[in-house]
């Protein structure tokens, strides 16, 4: 049905960086090639088997920019319990400007249309190749690029408020001075809610792959930064320890 074609022939977009895509498909096949195929290309992905976990997964999320929690969403129509018509409809409904390519295999001019009109922004009819698929996504990205959207102005969880460009946080209505290390540790937490770093993966991150010294730097800066940041640095409400792992926000 599907064809592996070379995705690698494709030249790798540059800001496929950290773009994240929540994989809507019941079939368990096709979703695991969606899936390795977006991961290949450094997307991060999620993913969901029916209409509503896909729901859930939106719900319970918390957003990067103020909006959505998501770049892309790729949505199978015939979905269990919530159909991928109705859960566009409803997304559109809401105000969610998110990018939704729709996969189906309804390929008729009035399938096609309806797509549309309910507020995708693309349609791919299975069978399609994997290159065709990732060239649709990279033109979502684009479009989505060059109408100034992507990269989100700020960022916000609970009482803080990040302004990236101006290397600016407020805590409420204050604003607290960071270190440009602690700076880039808090802008990355609250790029990525609720996910899980370890300490590697925040010095690789934040400090380089070059960095040379102890992995315990990176307990020192989340001590300092609690101390700036929550109310109760002994008690943190934002920078969760999550024992054995490493750490999260939220």
């Amino acid at each position: 049905m599907f064809s592996v074609e070379a995705t690698k022939t494709l030249p790798r977009a540059e800001f496929s960086k950290n773009h994240r895509i929540l994989v809507v498909e019941d079939e368990d096949l096709i979703r695991e090639m969606l899936v390795l195929a977006l991961e290949e290309e450094g997307y991060e992905v999620s993913i969901a088997a029916d209409g509503q976990s896909a729901l859930n997964s939106l719900y319970r999320a918390e957003p990067v920019s103020t909006d959505f929690p998501f770049d892309l969403i790729v949505l199978d129509i015939m979905l269990p319990q919530v159909n991928g018509l109705d859960l566009c409809r409803l997304l559109r409904q809401q105000g969610n400007p998110v990018p939704i390519l729709i996969l189906s295999a309804k390929g008729s001019e009035t399938d096609r249309v309806l797509g549309l009109e309910v507020g995708a922004d693309d349609y791919l009819t299975k069978p399609f190749s994997m290159r065709e698929f990732i060239a649709r996504c990279r033109a979502l990205f684009r479009r989505q690029r060059l109408n100034g959207s992507i990269d989100p102005q700020v960022l916000r969880f609970g009482e803080i408020t990040l302004y990236p460009q101006e290397c600016r946080v407020m805590v409420s209505t204050e604003e607290v001075n960071l270190s440009p290390k602690e700076f880039r540790l808090i802008e990355l937490f609250m790029s990525y809610p609720r996910r899980v770093w370890s300490r590697d993966q925040l010095l690789d991150r934040v400090w380089g792959p070059d960095f040379v010294g102890d992995s315990k730097t990176v307990d020192v800066h989340i001590r300092w930064l609690r101390e700036k940041l929550e109310r109760d640095p002994s008690q943190p409400e934002y920078i969760i320890t999550v024992r054995g792992f490493g750490y999260r926000l939220g």
